[in-house]
């Protein structure tokens, strides 16, 4: 099977160098000897013959199980090196068969009903609270932050990413709004703290609810601010404001009609949505299949072609849509950092596999955004075509009222802090 790998390798590696060894055999090099050297070790044969039959998959679970090692150079260089190559050249014949085949079932696997949407949930974000702890920022928000300037720390980008949402939102104080798949509370405590709106946050998380409902009494916004666990779908109460933030992304496409069906259902005439979810810059795909197993079970990243149609049949108008580019790669990095430097302790909760897979995760999706056309988008959405105002000037006047707001109150931090 080594043999069977070097010339595959060699027709994928085009630019860049890796040095592969394959148990104790000599080690063989690829590539046009540019860039900086990387160099991994495969333990044996069969681990060959799964990275050959399917690298999407293998790949994540040879480095989470120890079977795939680097010599030279870090797992985010690896991952970057094979998405680089992918688009200089068609992926080989395996790597297709499988795309293909995982993109005609997708709606299979992404059927997600009530019961599995739970489930799908609970494996994610239903995980020891501790380890979001580890590399989040103090209000804990797991989503793309808006990075202002270039040297933004973390927890003012993810600050800032609340206030654009805000100020896109148009909140008044007293309006009603609706926190779709609200986490652990940070977007909704700063609706309910800074704009003054009566706000309810659903979620399908235990865990979620549990700490964002501590830190709504903690603050002594539970008169504004509550929380419920609860399926979008099933949500009954009309709203000025709706918002969802990172949740899209596991509606599933199947489902993509209901979700916006029932957005205008809840969403007031006179009312503004604002969609914030990560998406593909080129045409529809399938979830790769390491990510699928082992971290987002039921999950999908659409492209704006998949999401669009589903909004005009909703009776919804878009009047805004604006595209973040390399925000989350920057958000993934500094999660990544932070995740190194208390990586004992994700260790110590979990074991050194889990801590393996959840480097490769966060590896693999910053080099997602930076090589593989991912991105974020915020899409703005009402019933009416005057209900937002007519240029964006508004977003930075609004932005500069929270913020004067933000400087005369005590941040939000997580319960107990």
């Amino acid at each position: 099977m080594d043999r069977l790998l070097r010339p595959l390798l060699g027709r994928l590696i085009r630019q860049g160098t890796l040095e592969v060894q394959v148990a104790d055999t000599p080690p063989f090099v690829v590539g046009d000897g540019s860039g900086p050297p990387l160099g991994i070790r495969i333990a044996g044969r069969r681990d060959v013959a799964a990275l050959i039959a399917n690298p999407d998959l293998a790949l994540g679970e040879l480095y989470m199980n120890g079977r795939l090692t680097m010599q030279k150079g870090d797992i985010a260089d690896l991952i970057a090196l094979g998405m680089i190559n992918l688009r200089l050249a068609s992926p080989p014949l395996p790597v297709r068969l499988v795309r293909r085949w995982r993109k005609w079932l997708r709606g299979i696997m992404q059927w997600n009903r009530m019961p599995q949407a739970r489930r799908n949930v609970a494996h994610h974000y239903d995980l020891d609270g501790r380890l979001y702890s580890l590399f989040l920022d103090a209000d804990r928000q797991y989503s793309c932050a808006y990075f202002e300037t270039p040297d933004q720390c973390l927890d003012d980008a993810q600050l800032a990413k609340k206030r654009h949402i805000t100020a896109k939102l148009l909140v008044e104080p007293g309006h009603k709004v609706l926190d779709i798949g609200c986490g652990w509370g940070g977007l909704g405590l700063y609706l309910g703290a800074y704009a003054e709106a009566d706000v309810v946050g659903i979620t399908l998380s235990e865990e979620q609810l549990g700490v964002a409902s501590a830190r709504a009494k903690e603050r002594n916004l539970t008169d504004k601010v509550r929380f419920r666990l609860q399926d979008y779908r099933a949500v009954e109460e009309r709203f000025d404001r709706i918002v969802s933030v990172g949740m899209f992304e596991h509606v599933g496409v199947p489902y993509y009609q209901t979700f916006f069906d029932t957005a205008a259902r809840l969403l007031d005439d006179d009312g503004v949505m604002l969609l914030h979810s990560i998406g593909r810059m080129e045409e529809p795909g399938a979830t790769n299949s390491w990510i699928a197993k082992y971290i987002f079970p039921g999950g999908y990243i659409p492209a704006l072609s998949e999401v669009l149609p589903a909004i005009e049949r909703a009776g919804l108008m878009v009047t805004d849509i604006e595209i973040l580019r390399l925000h989350y790669a920057e958000t993934l990095k500094a999660w990544r950092q932070r995740f190194h430097a208390r990586r004992e302790e994700a260790v110590a909760l979990y074991d050194e596999r889990f801590a393996r897979m959840w480097d490769f995760y966060l590896a693999g999706s910053e080099m997602s955004f930076r090589h593989d056309g991912m991105m974020v988008f915020q899409i703005q959405l009402a019933k009416k075509i005057d209900t937002v105002p007519l240029t964006r000037t508004y977003i930075a006047e609004r932005e500069a009222a929270l913020r004067r707001r933000e400087g005369q109150r005590s941040p939000l931090r997580l319960a107990g802090e």
